[in-house]
């Protein structure tokens, strides 16, 4: 059985976008089949990859290099990698897109013990990255960190935006939610709502330039109107700890 799998509560509403199909992978894996074999048998013919046991992975093959020779996954049981393959089955094209970054950038210059900034942003974006698709206002607020106005002042409009959340372990913290956790937010110009047009579009806009320089908006995601019952009351966003002022600019040095 796969630990973790049962704590799903899959009526989150950050969940919706996964809850289709990944409520119905999670009632196999926690029947008795293996992640990867749930995972593998929600493939279609054109799927860029399928998964694996972890121990396929050879001893010393770094992870990304293995998928991206091989176009196999490895997988463990468990709710990290179970969140991987969701993302692989909804965003193949963004997730194929990140592994040839990353492949590129190990043939470029190895493992190292501390990422490089391309390699740095690339794994933030994977691991803990959500995509926002706004109204201009919402997106400045969020940027320039004005929590009142993003949250209070332009609150109706929320029902114009489209915010999913990629990351698998951003997914994985959010089974046991807490105020703080924090979500790494990628701006969206999709050419229409729905997952598929914004994977399109994500695996177009991304290069390992413009991940270096983590064009990411830091977003507490329970701080999004309707997601989670207790901001709807007065004072929840007067919490500094979690919603953090904007950073001032460094004066000139002495």
């Amino acid at each position: 059985m796969a630990p973790g799998l049962d704590s799903i509560d899959w009526a989150a509403p950050w969940l919706a976008p996964w809850c289709a199909q990944g409520q119905a992978l999670a009632a196999q894996a926690l029947a008795g089949a293996d992640c990867a074999q749930v995972l593998n048998a929600s493939c279609g013919a054109d799927s860029p990859v399928r998964f694996v046991p972890q121990q396929a992975l050879p001893a010393g093959e770094a992870y990304e290099a293995f998928i991206y020779r091989t176009r196999q996954v490895p997988t463990r049981e468990g709710l990290h990698d179970f969140f991987n393959g969701l993302c692989w089955l909804h965003f193949p094209h963004t997730k194929t897109r990140l592994n040839a970054l990353q492949a590129e950038q190990i043939a470029r210059s190895g493992i190292h013990s501390v990422r490089g900034p391309a390699r740095d942003g690339i794994t933030v974006f994977d691991e803990n990255a959500a995509f926002l698709q706004a109204p201009d206002a919402l997106w400045d607020a969020l940027v320039a960190k004005d929590w009142t106005r993003l949250f209070l002042t332009l609150r109706p409009l929320w029902a114009q935006a489209q915010l999913v959340l990629f990351g698998h372990a951003l997914l994985e913290k959010l089974v046991a939610p807490r105020k703080g956790i924090t979500a790494h937010v990628y701006r969206v110009h999709a050419s229409a709502p729905g997952l598929a047009p914004m994977d399109a579009w994500m695996a177009h806009d991304l290069s390992a330039a413009k991940l270096a320089a983590k064009p990411f908006a830091h977003l507490p995601v329970l701080g999004v109107p309707g997601w989670w019952a207790a901001n709807a009351e007065p004072g929840f966003y007067d919490d500094p700890a979690v919603f953090r002022a904007p950073r001032l600019p460094e004066g000139p040095s002495a």
